[in-house]
């Protein structure tokens, strides 16, 4: 190597060096900006619009169990088919939550948000014009893709967008909008089907996938990754931008100095990140966590209508019965939404996960109407509340470089839980019977809880950049 080679290379890395430090400080200088921002209407409504696209999302995924009886009947379906069925969705919702982390980490969270519900609209749309199984499980895998990546991306929306000291809180309300989307669709189930079949259902939930337009004209991208990956002017324009719009929320006050933030300078950061130094045991956590919570959850719950109509309960009864006792999930997000910045994620997550663990073994083993609703309420009370803490935890233990990716794959991971656990309650139900299938369950969220308690770390009150650290 010559002396001129040599002074080419050193210059390189000097300008390589150069460009990560400024990059480095351009997003300190955004973290900062970001978390020193009050909480107004401009912040709120950015989150509503999320929310609300997440409440047309989970209509379409929690539609199933309301009408799996009915297709069952229409297409004349095993136990095991029906299973495999509803397992078409998760198998979807696998793919796009995998592919969606790495997606908005490259190209960013505003238009793979707006590209999801593209295929959630149209996965529900060719469920209604299904004629045939096979036709309908291709079409519930196109809708899961949408959803599975519509979920990790809304997560890294939100997390970025709010300051420390609300973004637990309002990660744990988005997914809030969970059981309200479910139980809006058990409604809406529950009328169709007095004047119409369960492809009507799935027709009208397509519908609401034009609120793309909303998110494209209201919902900023984030500006912290794109400070993370280069764009500074962009970066610079939309901080700007969102500042402007904070400050006329606040009729013209100043706003507060910038809280100075600490950032990882390296320029390795990728997707090998999530397997190395603190972020392995995080995502060893994570999976292990998501796996379990997804199996017990949704081999429960998408089996809810047809296991009641199983102990004797007409179509109609059987999908009034699911949405009574999915209305305690509705307290149960709000308490974990509390309790998430008053004592903490992990705790709340335990909590939540060895609490639903023992209302659904008393749910399987229940001899009377009376205990089964008792037990059914206290069931989704403490699973929809396990969600909200379990939302709010997973994005805020990745730096915003792989944020999306961290979540993308740690959903996508439990995916495989959900995906396996109905098409199994389906094959064991039959010898096993109900009870069998809801100690299965609860045994599910006791590990899940065990890996929280074991390798989880508190995340309560830091900024996303400390717990990078």
């Amino acid at each position: 190597m010559t002396a001129l080679d040599a002074s080419k290379d050193a210059g390189l890395l000097a300008s390589a060096k150069a460009t990560r430090t400024a990059q480095a400080a351009q997003v300190a200088d955004i973290a900062g900006r970001l978390e020193r921002l009050p909480l107004t209407s401009y912040q709120k409504g950015i989150f509503a619009i999320i929310a609300t696209a997440w409440f047309f999302d989970s209509m379409d995924l929690g539609a199933l169990t309301f009408v799996l009886g009915s297709i069952k009947q229409t297409f004349q379906l095993s136990t095991a088919e029906a299973g495999l069925l509803s397992s078409m969705s998760f198998l979807g919702m696998f793919l796009g939550a995998a592919s969606a982390g790495l997606l908005a980490d490259r190209f960013g969270r505003s238009r793979v948000f707006q590209v999801s519900m593209i295929f959630w609209g149209l996965g529900s749309l060719f469920c209604g014009l299904s004629t045939t199984a096979t036709m309908l499980g291709a079409s519930r895998l196109l809708l899961g893709f949408g959803m599975g990546m519509e979920f990790p991306v809304a997560q890294s929306m939100v997390s970025e967008i709010m300051p420390a000291k609300n973004r637990g809180r309002y990660i744990a309300y988005l997914e809030g909008f969970w059981p309200i989307g479910f139980i809006a669709s058990g409604l809406l189930t529950y009328v169709v089907l007095q004047i119409a079949d369960w492809h009507m259902v799935f027709i009208l939930q397509a519908i609401p996938a034009i609120f793309v337009l909303i998110v494209r004209r209201y919902v900023p991208e984030s500006p912290r990754w794109l400070a993370s990956h280069g764009h500074s002017d962009r970066a610079e324009s939309v901080m700007q931008c969102i500042e402007k719009k904070v400050s006329e929320r606040l009729d013209g006050k100043k706003l507060p100095p910038v809280i100075p933030q600490a950032v990882v300078t390296s320029g390795s950061i990728g997707i090998g990140t999530l397997f190395s130094g603190i972020y392995a045991k995080r995502t060893t956590m994570l999976w292990t966590l998501w796996f379990f919570a997804l199996i017990g959850f949704y081999g429960l719950t998408t089996w809810l209508g047809a296991l009641l109509q199983a102990k004797g309960f007409p179509v109609t009864k059987s999908v009034f019965y699911t949405i009574m006792i999915s209305l305690a999930g509705i307290p149960g997000f709000l308490f974990s939404a509390w309790l998430v910045e008053a004592w903490g994620r992990k705790g709340t997550l335990v909590l939540n996960l060895l609490g639903g663990a023992t209302a659904c073994y008393f749910y399987g083993g229940a001899t009377d109407q009376t205990q089964l609703i008792v037990a059914g309420l206290c069931m989704q009370f403490f699973l929809f509340g396990m969600w909200s803490a379990l939302y709010a935890y997973t994005p805020e233990l990745y730096p915003t470089a792989v944020r999306a990716t961290g979540t993308g794959f740690a959903s996508a991971f439990g995916r495989i839980g959900s995906l396996i656990g109905p098409y199994v309650i389906g094959v064991i139900l039959p010898t096993m019977g109900q009870t069998g299938v809801f100690a299965l369950g609860a045994g599910a969220f006791v590990i899940a809880a065990l890996a929280v308690l074991i390798l989880g770390e508190e995340t309560k009150g830091r900024t996303l950049e400390s717990i990078s650290h």
